[in-house]
């Protein structure tokens, strides 16, 4: 008897958020197979905690982290990207193409606000000119007529800055890609 409750049970939360949940994967990953993988996949652990006698409170939310999880884990699997350790930065060649489909976008976005924490951490002096340098694309030149500071210590000040993004950049994509160094 207990077994046709948590049957019904698992039954009705498959029904009442399948087709957001459906929405949210497809929004994320371009591939229909993949998107019917990963739906199979998250309703199968829903299954299996019912079946672990852990029923889950909050079912939609519950199966919405277990999604986004499995979407990374789709990155991890597809999308080896490797930072290559030169002076040349360029944020956009870290960032996946905004082009490349919806699975690269949410990845792109994940990267992207971890580049925002990570620039809230540098010092004011790095993160100011690697913004001036790198975001709105003005010159080592025009900076130091600006600012009386010297070029040299303007290229120094984004070194470092580019340092410590790189190291940062490079935890996300390690985890978003489930590498381990």
């Amino acid at each position: 008897m207990e077994d046709v409750l948590i049957d019904d049970r698992i039954t009705d939360i498959v029904r009442r958020e399948q087709g957001r949940l459906r929405s949210f994967v497809r929004k994320r990953v371009a591939d229909e197979g993949d998107v019917e993988d990963i739906l199979q996949d998250v309703f199968y652990e829903l299954v299996e905690a019912y079946r672990l006698m852990k029923p889950v409170e909050q079912a939609g939310a519950w199966l919405f982290r277990v999604a986004r999880n499995r979407i990374i884990d789709l990155f991890r699997k597809k999308r080896p990207v490797q930072f290559e350790e030169n002076e040349d930065f360029g944020i956009e060649e870290l960032l996946p193409s905004p082009d490349a489909g919806p699975e690269a976008a949410y990845s792109r976005s994940l990267l992207w606000e971890e580049l925002e924490d990570a620039l809230e951490e540098l010092p004011e002096e790095q993160r100011e000119v690697f913004i001036a340098h790198e975001i709105d694309g003005r010159s080592f030149k025009e900076l130091a007529e600006e600012t009386g500071v010297s070029v040299n210590t303007l290229l120094s000040r984004k070194r470092y800055a580019v340092l410590h993004l790189r190291e940062r950049l490079k935890e996300i994509n390690d985890e978003i890609l489930g590498e381990t160094r």
